[in-house]
């Protein structure tokens, strides 16, 4: 054991991916300089569609929609706008990995009955999911089709060759260029040379043709043998996606809490570049690995509301269905002398927390920040670039927008998940995904209400005096006895009754319930009444 430490102690560890794979979720985690980048996690009971490649069958056209629905043998039929359903080489390759290449034509609008004739209803196609079904919604799929390796993308369907626009050494594109010019396409397919190509040899690129190759053998003997709807080509688990895609150079080391996956890494490895077999390392710890490399206290500091930063700052982060919400604070901050610096130093130091925070908590689609206001456009210009520069690393597609007149930054990021927040966390069943609940005063205001409509239905009078017992929550019984007491002794004499409070601890601090003490009657129960969602 303290061999173990030792040797992980030994050295200074600038980014390393932490995997936790257990039996019914696998975690991964990337850190740099101990601190938590990235994080991705996986249900053994999820079925991953992201990525997969099917052939579907074509439900319906729906020209007003501009799309098309899709079965692909799923519970709900996948969606695909009409431009996505023709392949179009320059969208795809500038969809690959920021590819060097025009960007695509404007979206054409087709006319009713024009799809109809060349995809009619019940005919086959063959599609790739882009993004997975989320609450109500089915999956997004497109026609444009690519398939990862790990040095290269191969994309059926084009004869176009690339080099992705993230390597900016021009000798090495120029390097790049002509081994993808000697490598056999599989299938005359088109390929792409992803970043993690930078560097690598020859013999490298040749291995990963070759699995390529492997890969569209199967994916065309699908299509031609297999009726729709079925799965012609399914992306890796999460563990293997990981060291495809993130064991780059920059990456000193993964370490594994598995035996099993150990070993299923280092074969994985094998097939890449054995040189980076001696970065996998086992972990043997006696604590959780995630405990042992600070990873569990550094996420649940991620997911809260509140994220504070260093200088003394705090974001707020609230994530609704249609957009996340970010604000920007100064909270204790004190920093620069005057006001004006000392707020673009806050909001300079927001921008790297909100590019990871979106990416830890995986959220998509609408993203609005309400950075602290700033008076200089020199200050506004300075936080616009720095948020498109610290998005660079995030590998899903942002676009951001400058600085609205209110003082707004709003961007997109897109979508291919359910966030890890709607994934790992269900609504409470206290505040029914409110996150509040009603004060005591607001109960006491309630009750008293109720009390009074009962006493009227039922004709209490001095003669004929009613005698009630309401069953409540502690909360709102101490309220009740310690503020109120006076006015439900004014409502015993005006509406000839009689009071007596019971507190349960089981029951709801917004639920009550209104019993006559002689009959036993029910007169009223709050819990028959749907609370607000």
């Amino acid at each position: 054991m303290w061999g173990f430490l030792k040797i992980f102690a030994r050295r200074k560890i600038k980014k390393e991916i932490v995997i936790n794979a257990e039996s019914l979720e696998t975690r991964v985690a990337t850190m740099e300089e101990g601190k938590l980048e990235d994080f991705f996690i996986e249900r053994s009971s999820d079925d991953r569609i992201v990525g997969s490649i099917f052939k579907g069958r074509i439900q319906n056209l729906e020209d007003g929609l501009q799309a098309a629905f899709i079965d692909i043998g799923m519970k709900k039929n996948a969606f695909i706008h009409y431009w996505d359903m023709i392949p179009e080489d320059a969208a795809r390759l500038e969809a690959e990995e920021g590819v060097e290449t025009r960007r695509p034509s404007r979206r054409k609008k087709f006319s009713p009955g024009e799809m109809a004739k060349q995809f009619p209803v019940g005919s086959e196609i063959v599609v790739q999911v882009t993004k997975g079904a989320i609450g109500t919604k089915g999956p997004r799929v497109t026609a444009n089709l690519s398939v990862p390796g790990r040095y290269l993308v191969m994309m059926p369907g084009t004869t176009l060759k690339g080099v992705s626009r993230k390597i900016e050494d021009a000798k090495e594109r120029e390097r790049l260029k002509k081994v993808l010019a000697r490598l056999p396409s599989p299938g005359n397919n088109g390929m792409v040379v992803r970043t993690a190509g930078e560097g690598a040899r020859a013999v490298s690129f040749a291995r990963d043709v070759r699995a390529l190759a492997e890969i569209w053998r199967d994916i065309e003997d699908g299509i031609q043998n297999h009726p729709a709807p079925c799965r012609l080509y399914q992306e890796p688990g999460l563990i293997e996606r990981t060291v495809r895609d993130s064991l780059t150079e920059d990456v000193d080391r993964i370490v594994v809490d598995s035996r099993e996956e150990y070993d299923r890494i280092r074969s994985v490895v094998s097939k890449y570049a054995r040189r980076t077999r001696t970065r996998i390392q086992l972990y043997e710890g006696d604590a959780p690995i995630f405990e042992h490399f600070d990873v569990e206290r550094q996420l649940e500091n991620a997911f809260s509301r509140k994220v504070w930063l260093k200088s003394g700052g705090y974001l707020i982060v609230d994530e609704t269905e249609a957009l996340v919400a970010v604000d920007v604070n100064t909270g204790r901050h004190k920093g620069a002398q005057n006001q004006e610096d000392s707020i673009f130093e806050v909001n300079k130091e927001a921008v790297d927390e909100v590019s990871r925070q979106l990416r830890l908590r995986n959220v998509g689609g609408l993203v609005v920040i309400d950075f602290i206001d700033m008076k200089s456009r020199k200050h506004q210009n300075q936080i616009y670039r720095a948020l498109k520069e610290a998005l660079r690393r995030d590998k899903a597609r942002t676009n951001v927008l400058p600085l609205s007149q209110l003082g707004l930054m709003e961007m997109t990021r897109q979508r291919q998940e359910e966030s890890v927040r709607a994934a790992t966390y269900q609504n409470c069943p206290y505040c029914e995904g409110r996150g509040k609940v009603k004060s005591a005063l607001t109960m006491s205001v309630e009750i008293q209400r109720h009390i009074a409509e009962v006493m009227r239905r039922k004709k209490a009078s001095s003669s004929n005096p009613l005698n009630i017992k309401i069953t409540i929550n502690p909360s709102v019984l101490d309220r009740l006895r310690n503020e109120d007491e006076e006015i439900l002794v004014k409502m015993e004499e005006r509406y000839h009754g009689h009071m007596t409070f019971v507190a349960s601890a089981n029951m709801h601090v917004e639920e009550f319930t209104i019993v006559n003490s002689q009959t036993n009657e029910e007169l009223y129960s709050s819990a028959a009444t749907p609370r607000a969602g």
